[in-house]
């Protein structure tokens, strides 16, 4: 008896490790490497062993995923030190998949070819790789992300939203002018002078015109006591303006992980019906 309980032990043991994986991108782009910590539902968790066999099994259907950036100061492990992920993945059929987006890289390119480049490590790096690793399907594929990285998300839609079938933001800082001069976003886009177009260029508020004529939806949502609930209502208020469809979810709540634990699960109900072709009022 107690040597069929270890040998079911090691099995629940590869199983739970199979269902959380970590991947490591060295990047040239980065000049560092990127940890993506990535969960996996627990019912579908045995096609990404190490063990699966593409060439007798084939390629698993691809599985709904959602890119989840985390905010400023955070990093990859972020996400799932507050929030139960692997519960998550394992209660909505969605894998997780969380990048670093490092202390305060704001998913963006910095002024200096030399440093840290993001935008361009995900576009030709992280999304390939992990898409082709996972074998998943843009049409499946979801974004989103908390104050920097709700910003990130958007702004990563918006470069190409074919990558994703939809994308949101958790509070997000939707008008970089929204943070003027802290968080380290004059030593990445360069000070704020009018002579540097840098920090209205590269805020999401000022690209939505890339969605129009899309029917691919993004979810916004932010407290009422939220800081950045202005710049949050003024987003929505210009896709409605252009045409770009969105949802907003504006509720009691602040700047707060209580508050992006509940909106993590709001989206993903959203990207759920979105891919189940249910109802949205529209």
């Amino acid at each position: 008896m107690k040597k069929i309980m270890v040998s079911l032990l090691v099995v629940l043991f590869a199983f739970v490790a199979h269902a959380q994986q970590l991947v490591v991108i060295s990047s040239p782009n980065l000049h560092a490497d990127d940890s993506v910590l990535v969960f996996i539902p627990s019912q579908v968790a045995g096609n990404y062993a190490e063990e699966y066999c593409v060439e007798c099994c084939g390629e698993p259907d691809p599985v709904p995923a959602l890119f989840l950036l985390h905010g400023w100061s955070g990093c990859y492990r972020n996400w799932a030190d507050k929030s139960d992920l692997q519960a998550v993945a394992d209660e909505t059929g969605f894998m997780i998949i969380c990048p670093d987006g490092f202390y305060d890289s704001w998913y963006v390119n910095g002024k200096d070819p030399d440093a840290m480049q993001w935008r361009t490590f995900f576009d030709k790096e992280m999304y390939p790789q992990i898409m082709e690793k996972y074998y998943l399907s843009p049409e499946k594929t979801f974004i989103t992300g908390l104050s920097m990285g709700g910003h990130g998300a958007i702004n990563l839609f918006l470069d190409d939203i074919n990558r994703f079938r939809g994308a949101g933001s958790m509070s997000g800082v939707l008008d970089l002018n929204a943070e003027k001069g802290r968080l380290g976003l004059d030593r990445l886009l360069g000070p704020y002078e009018p002579e540097n177009k840098r920090h209205d260029a590269e805020s999401a508020i000022n690209r939505i015109e890339r969605a129009q004529g899309s029917d691919k939806l993004m979810v916004i949502s932010c407290g009422y006591s939220d800081s950045l609930y202005p710049c949050n209502l003024a987003f929505c208020e210009r896709c409605k303006e252009l045409g770009v469809p969105y949802i907003e979810i504006f509720s009691p709540g602040v700047h707060s992980w209580k508050y992006w634990d509940y909106a993590l699960r709001l989206h993903l109900w959203y990207f759920s019906r979105i891919l189940n072709g249910e109802n949205l009022g529209y």
